[in-house]
């Protein structure tokens, strides 16, 4: 498994989190928490929790390959719901 994490700086990251959730859930697994969120995919999982300075995402993939994909699955969704601030600085690290 190989891992990236993004803190995008955000005031409306629990919004966005919320957002994410509820369109993911109607066709994956998803665990909506108190200020957290986490989607599985088929090869992936994606965690994600909010402040009221930023949105932090961490994607967990089997491979480096489907590890790209899904930054830019999850990265274009984000922005869709965050359309007035977008698009957000994601900026991946290693984890």
């Amino acid at each position: 498994m190989v891992k990236t994490i993004a803190a995008v700086p955000t005031e409306n990251g629990w919004k966005y989190l919320q957002q994410l959730c509820k369109h993911w859930s109607h066709k994956l697994d998803v665990e909506l928490g108190e200020k957290s969120g986490i989607v599985r995919f088929s090869e992936a999982v994606a965690t994600m929790s909010a402040d009221d300075k930023a949105l932090t995402v961490e994607i967990e993939a089997v491979s480096d390959e489907v590890l790209e994909r899904m930054k830019n699955v999850v990265s274009s969704h984000l922005d869709r719901f965050a359309f007035r601030e977008a698009p957000l600085p994601f900026e991946w690290q290693a984890a």
